[in-house]
């Protein structure tokens, strides 16, 4: 009874152990995005989650693919050249805040950040094509 008592106890205390480190790592994730919206020069009001700039860069990426397959390929390839530059000025040195966060959620944050920094966001901060396409014609 005793050894089963111990082995709930800690199965609990690894389970709030584990809430307790995501809670720290969505902080961090939070703390990394205000971070990179000076450098990117987005607006410091948009922190996305991890899952959020996720999303992002997938709303562009889907947008990338459906220009190319209708032929527009010089655009497409523009259009992403202009966020991996905004990106790797943005990037050039990885900062403190972002340190615990993986390289995959980094950049996931960073390229939503670049998005952003581009103006090519919505009010929810989702991807906008259209404000993209505008930019693009500029």
């Amino acid at each position: 009874m005793r050894r089963i008592t111990v082995l709930l106890v800690s199965v609990c205390l690894l389970a709030v152990g584990a809430v307790g480190c995501s809670e720290s790592y969505d902080e961090s994730a939070k703390d990394c995005a205000a971070a990179l919206s000076e450098k990117t020069g987005d607006d410091s009001a948009d922190i996305p989650t991890v899952s959020e700039a996720k999303e992002r860069i997938d709303g562009f990426d889907k947008v990338l693919a459906d220009m190319v397959r209708s032929g527009y390929e010089s655009a497409a390839k523009d259009a992403l050249d202009m966020v991996e530059k905004k990106a790797q000025d943005g990037g050039k040195s990885r900062p403190e805040t972002c340190e615990p966060l993986s390289e995959d959620d980094y950049n996931a944050l960073l390229m939503a950040k670049a998005i952003g920094g581009l103006e090519w966001t919505g009010e929810g901060g989702e991807f906008d094509k259209l404000k993209m396409v505008e930019s693009l014609g500029d």
